[in-house]
């Protein structure tokens, strides 16, 4: 999978995602987003940075194309899916498409958007608020009753494949004044929240992940747990759940585990080295 910020030809056999991505369910998000998809209703992931939501639209698109019928396909084969990373210089022509010069003729190349509502794919816009309000107003036909994308450099309306699903996310911990998800666009979605795991289900992802031992994917999702208790005191983010999955991967590498935690998670977190030392602290804890 790869992810487009301007325009160019796409090919959706390069989307379909060939191994299953591992997925562990924490509440009843897998049911939710079946729901949505059956009902054809856009989908909001939120939630903080490194909880799993690109994993799990991954293994949606993986394990849900499976169980959809698709026109022609005489096999199963994962839904296509086409991630878009949101930035401030996204253009509406970058989703969309443009006219690009090709030879001595002037051919029209199909955006990752306007690639996916044609041909059934799921088309998840991560970071959302980072794009252009403007850009974001686009996507408003799409996810209504409609279902369809103007696309007004060629003068046609493109209706949605049965198959198309939008799918957004961000992180409410980021928003701001400037940067916040416009009500205007934010009730066309419904939404599933995404939180860290239960310590539990945290170890069972480190290890699985990272191949460490039961015992230090524990000590790692406990660790996490009193770290993330910084949050709103000396750190504006918690730790990821992917940062312990790296500190996991430097363990099994033959790294000291206290060591491995301050270079994945307390350097990564912050540059302020009072924080840090918090930080340090709260891993000495655990790992002495």
């Amino acid at each position: 999978m790869q992810s487009f910020g301007k325009a160019r030809e796409l090919k959706v056999e390069e989307y379909t995602i060939k191994n299953e991505p591992y997925y562990l369910p924490i509440k009843d998000e897998v049911e939710l987003f079946r729901a949505a998809f059956r009902s054809k209703i856009p989908v909001l992931l939120k939630g903080p940075t490194g909880t799993g939501k690109t994993r799990f639209i991954e293994y949606m698109a993986y394990t849900f194309g499976r169980e959809i019928e698709f026109s022609g396909e005489g096999e199963e084969q994962s839904l296509p899916l086409i991630t878009v990373a949101c930035h401030e210089d996204l253009t509406a022509t970058d989703l969309v498409g443009k006219f690009l010069l090709k030879g001595d003729e002037t051919v029209w190349a199909d955006g990752p958007l306007t690639k996916a509502v044609k041909t059934g794919a799921i088309c998840y816009l991560d970071e959302i608020v980072e794009a252009r309000k403007d850009t974001t107003v686009i996507i408003h036909p799409l996810s209504d009753h409609r279902r369809i994308l103007p696309i007004d450099k060629t003068g046609k309306v493109v209706k949605a494949h049965e198959n198309f699903l939008l799918v957004i996310s961000y992180n409410p911990g980021y928003q701001s004044v400037i940067k916040d998800l416009k009500q205007s666009t934010r009730q066309r979605f419904m939404a599933i929240d995404f939180d860290y795991p239960s310590r539990r289900q945290e170890s069972q992802i480190i290890q699985h992940e990272s191949s460490v031992s039961e015992e230090i994917a524990y000590e790692l999702a406990k660790m996490g747990e009193k770290v993330r208790h910084l949050k709103g005191h000396a750190l504006n983010e918690g730790v990821s759940t992917r940062l312990l999955v790296y500190a996991g991967r430097l363990i099994r590498e033959g790294i000291a585990p206290r060591r491995a935690c301050e270079t994945a998670i307390a350097a990564s977190l912050t540059d302020e080295r009072e924080i840090q030392k918090a930080i340090a602290e709260v891993i000495s804890t655990i790992f002495p």
